[in-house]
């Protein structure tokens, strides 16, 4: 299996794609100006107590108060709050390697006796605001990186329950033990498994690095404010998903390009050569098929085998996925194995959707009825096998009588969300267009307006790709003869997220000339 990640930067959002095969299994979108994202630190100060939900209310800056519960402080929270008043209260920062750690939290202790309102607390971001709920915090701070994580204030050292060989995990717990400083903890991830020693050290003493260049923000800082944040999405992702399968790594920006490939270079110096800079005319989603493949893949049908599909629901309690096996052929095989072969078949393809469109919570799948213990048990197991290499918590439950199946799925981010139904960009929903055998005329008046007017000699034009073989067809193409005309250096290029008739006019720098005009029906 050949992986790809495909980066789109835009001036206002973030898209990154991960091809496995050229098929997209992930896409995730961020707007460039987003503040709350998991694993960013804040100096947070507590708003409400409510001794009900044995939690608190803590403000983070942003408009919905952040939610922190009792469980969610962390063993070492006394210790946290040791080394806040420390550090306000000297000119230097205090050492944590020699400070003397406070005794743990009681576990079955209630919020009221460790926290009151207006205290100033460091937390961190478990999990970003999603609807109409705040962020969800954590005042156990820790740093991530690929083959660990690092937690300051406990001396504990753990490692993946995934990694099942005693020899290994008695190896790593050993090395990783005689090389991190004093109260500090580290989680060993799955990916350490077989690293070598000089790796591991320079992973931790990065993530040390990160602690002591960030901790000191917290002197100056009045909350709430801003103490750490987390590595940029595009490099996160790659963290956690970096594997040797990647063959390519294309990026559309020359900044995000470089902090791509020096993260690379630094765990994996032999693999610095995948990243590259996507430099073409189209746009990179379009020349890697990735607009395509969400249009077709994010509405509320989504077809996958032989005329089957499923039908995706969402309400605010959980989501539905009703499996239907469409108008395929089905005489070669009897009712039995054909709803086997397409519940297999539709297991593989809600796999995908799970992950490409981030879905949490209660996901419920109502599978064709089979009558075969085995058939049943087999597609349990093919799920489940489906869904291992998934990162994120899941539980899956066994079919129940009705041949519903229960999926759990950790929901760490608001679901992924994408529109791929188009408003006409002529008559804004109201139904009625201009003729569209004028819009090349439309076209041509925009153009004559952007060089006469405004004095814009080199520009190109984002169309639909249909348009675009129109625009450009035969030897004297309406290119050609709008270059001739207004004597201006006109790029003509297809890109399939616009609509039929839809239209943008880029600089030479690459920056949006507006030149839309909402006409009113009559």
């Amino acid at each position: 299996m050949i992986s790809e990640l495909v980066v789109d930067v835009q001036p206002n959002e973030i898209t990154i794609a991960v091809l496995e095969d050229k098929k997209l299994v992930e896409l995730q979108q961020e707007s460039q100006d987003e503040s709350f994202s998991v694993g960013n630190i804040y100096l947070g100060k507590v708003k409400k107590l409510m001794p009900a939900l044995n939690a608190a209310f803590v403000n983070v800056g942003h408009k919905k108060d952040a939610f922190l519960h009792y469980l969610d402080l962390g063993v070492a929270f006394n210790s946290v709050q040791a080394f806040q008043k420390q550090v306000g209260d000297k000119k230097r920062i205090p050492q944590l390697p020699k400070m003397k750690l406070q005794p743990d939290i009681d576990k079955e202790g209630l919020i009221t006796d460790v926290l009151q309102v207006g205290q100033e607390v460091l937390v961190q971001i478990a999990k970003e605001p999603i609807s109409t709920k705040g962020p969800r915090l954590s005042a156990e701070i820790s740093f991530a990186g690929r083959f660990m994580v690092l937690i300051p204030f406990i001396n504990r050292v753990s490692v993946s329950q995934k990694i099942k060989s005693r020899e290994e995990r008695a190896r790593l717990r050993q090395l990783i033990q005689s090389i991190k400083p004093k109260n500090f903890g580290v989680i060993i991830r799955t990916n350490a498994q077989g690293k070598r020693v000089a790796e591991l050290d320079a992973e931790l003493k990065v993530l040390l690095k990160r602690w002591e260049d960030n901790i000191g923000k917290i002197q100056k800082a009045k909350a709430p404010s801003l103490v750490f944040e987390e590595t940029g999405r595009t490099v996160a992702l790659l963290r956690d998903i970096f594997s040797p399968t990647f063959e390519h790594i294309h990026v559309n920006d020359q900044n995000v390009a470089l902090q791509v490939s020096e993260y690379v270079s630094l765990i994996a110096p032999d693999r610095k050569s995948i990243v590259k800079q996507y430099k073409g005319a189209l746009p990179i989603l379009d020349n890697f098929g990735v607009t395509k493949q969400v249009k077709s893949l994010f509405g509320k049908t989504v077809t996958f085998k032989n005329g089957a599909y499923l039908i995706i629901e969402h309400t605010e309690a959980l989501h539905v996925i009703d499996v239907n096996s469409g108008n395929r052929n089905k005489s070669k095989l009897g009712q039995e194995d054909s709803a086997f072969e397409v519940n297999v078949a539709a297991a593989e393809e809600i796999a995908r959707q799970l992950r490409l469109r981030d879905m949490g919570g209660i996901i419920v799948i109502d599978f064709i009825d089979m009558n075969k213990g085995e058939h049943r048990n087999k597609l349990l197991s093919t799920m489940q096998e489906l869904m291992s290499s998934d990162r994120a918590k899941h539980n899956i439950l066994p079919l129940s009588k009705f041949g519903l199946m229960q999926i759990t799925r950790q929901r760490v981010r608001p679901e992924m969300e994408v529109a791929t139904s188009e408003v006409c960009p002529t008559c804004f929903g109201k139904g009625k267009i201009k003729s569209s055998l004028l819009f090349t005329d439309t076209l041509e008046r925009k153009i004559g307006y952007l060089v006469k007017k405004l004095k814009v000699k080199k520009f190109s034009l984002h169309i639909h790709p249909y348009v675009a073989s129109y625009v450009q067809q035969g030897l004297f193409s309406l290119k050609f003869k709008w270059r001739k005309k207004y004597n201006a250096g006109i790029r003509v290029i297809p890109d399939q997220k616009l609509g039929f008739l839809q239209y943008v006019f880029y600089d030479k720098n690459g920056n949006e000339i507006d030149l839309k005009e909402e006409i009113e029906m009559k």
